[in-house]
C-alpha cells in the first residue's frame, strides 16, 4: 500500500512526494524501494502489486522501474485501507481464487529482515491452510502511546500463532504500560496475510457495502475494462480503515508475535527514536549540519548550505527547499493539523 500522504512528516513529505518515496533515513534508498526489495525474498517481481493513488503512478515507476505497469493499481480517490484491500482481493480473485497475499505498508522500516521473512513465510503457510486473517504483532519494547495494540488470548510465546481477542486504540501511558506488563499485547504493525477467499468472505460478513459497490460487475475484473470500472465505482466506497471495517469485527483473526526490528516511522519523534544519536541525544540527517549546546533534537537537511544550530532542546528542525520547520517535539501532534491550515 503506497497511497498515503504522510502529512506528519511535513515538510519533507508532501502531497506531491509523500514519505514512502523519500530517503527518509539518508541511506540512499526510498522507503518504498526498501519494502519492495524485502518482498523479493518471498515472491518474484511479477507477484508484487503496488496499490497507490493514481497521481503517484509515475513516482512508483521511478522508484521501482522493474515493476510491470500492470502491477500498479491506481486508486482514483483516497478512501483509506479497506476499499484498497477489497479491490486488491477482487483483482487477485480474477487471476486465482486460491491466491494468498500479504498486505504491507510501503513506508515502514524492518531491521531484522531474515526474521521478517521467516515470520511472513509462517503466516503464508497458516493462511493457506486455515480460514484465518493473520497479522504480524510486534513485541513491544516500551509503553508507546503512538501505536494501536493487539490483545491475544494466549500467553506470550514467540513460536506460536495466537488467537486475537481484541484490537485496542492508541492508549494513554498508564494503559500502555499495563499492556506491556501483561505480556499478551502486541503493537499493531498494519501487516496482514490472508487468502483471497478468507478476506472476501470477511468483507461480505463485516463490510458488505464495500463489496456491493466494488463487485456490482464482477466480470470487469481481470479485463482491460477493470481500470475504467474502478474509476467509476471506487470513489463511492466508504472511507474506512481495514482495522475498523474488518479486523475489529471478525472472529477469525490471529497474530504471530514478531521481533523484526520494526518501526512505522509515523512521526518525526518516531524517526528520532529509531536512528542513531550522539551523546546529547541529537540525530542529524544530512552532512552540512553542526550543533552546539543542543540536546534531544532531530535535524534533517538535504541542503548543500551549512546549517548551524545552537541552544535548542527537544526540537524538530527540517530544512526543505520550499519550507523550514522548527517545532517543539512535545507539540509534534499539531503538525498534521498545521499543514491542513496553512496549505489550504
Amino acid at each position: 500500500m503506497a497511497g498515503g500522504i504522510g502529512s506528519r512528516f511535513w515538510p519533507a513529505s508532501t502531497s506531491r512526494k509523500p514519505k514512502q518515496f523519500l530517503d527518509i533515513l539518508g541511506v540512499g534508498k526510498s522507503l518504498i524501494r526498501m519494502t519492495f526489495e524485502r518482498c523479493l525474498n518471498l515472491v518474484p517481481v511479477e507477484n508484487v502489486l503496488i496499490v497507490t493513488n493514481e497521481n503517484y503512478r509515475a513516482l512508483v515507476k521511478e522508484h521501482l522501474p522493474e515493476l510491470p505497469d500492470a502491477n500498479i493499481l491506481g486508486e482514483p480517490s483516497m478512501n483509506n485501507t479497506a476499499p484498497c484491500i477489497a479491490w486488491t482481493a477482487l483483482h487477485l480473485n480474477a487471476k486465482s481464487s486460491k491466491a494468498t497475499f500479504a498486505v504491507l505498508p510501503s513506508d515502514h522500516v524492518i531491521l531484522k529482515e531474515e526474521a521478517y521473512i521467516k515470520k511472513l513465510a509462517q503466516a503464508f503457510g497458516f493462511a493457506e491452510q486455515n480460514k484465518a486473517l493473520v497479522t504480524l504483532g510486534i513485541s513491544p519494547t516500551r509503553p508507546d502511546t503512538g501505536y494501536g495494540y493487539i490483545e491475544s488470548s494466549n500467553a506470550n510465546d514467540s513460536e506460536e500463532i495466537l488467537k486475537v481477542s481484541s484490537f485496542k486504540e492508541k492508549p494513554d501511558l498508564k494503559t500502555a504500560q499495563h499492556y506491556v506488563d501483561s505480556g499478551n499485547y502486541y503493537w499493531n504493525a498494519g501487516m496482514f496475510i490472508w487468502s483471497v477467499e478468507s478476506i472476501l468472505d470477511s468483507f461480505q460478513t463485516n463490510a458488505p457495502d464495500i463489496l456491493k459497490v466494488l463487485n456490482a460487475k464482477p466480470e470487469q475484473y481481470g479485463t482491460v475494462n477493470e481500470k475504467f470500472y474502478i474509476n467509476e465505482v471506487y470513489p463511492n466506497t466508504e472511507n474506512i480503515s481495514v482495522d475498523y471495517a474488518i479486523l475489529e469485527r471478525a472472529s477469525n483473526v490471529f497474530t504471530i508475535p514478531s521481533d523484526i526490528g520494526w518501526s512505522d516511522l509515523g512521526t518525526w519523534n518516531s524517526l528520532h527514536a529509531f536512528v542513531d544519536k550522539d551523546q546529547n541525544l541529537c540525530a542529524v540527517i544530512g552532512e552540512q549540519t553542526f550543533l552546539q549546546e543542543t540536546q534531544n533534537t532531530i535535524v534533517r537537511s538535504d541542503s548543500e548550505k551549512v546549517v548551524v544550530i545552537k541552544g535548542l532542546n527537544n526540537f524538530i528542525v527540517v530544512d526543505e527547499p520550499d519550507a523550514l520547520l522548527i517545532y517543539p517535539k512535545t507539540d509534534e501532534q499539531e503538525i498534521k493539523q498545521l499543514v491542513k491550515s496553512i496549505l489550504k
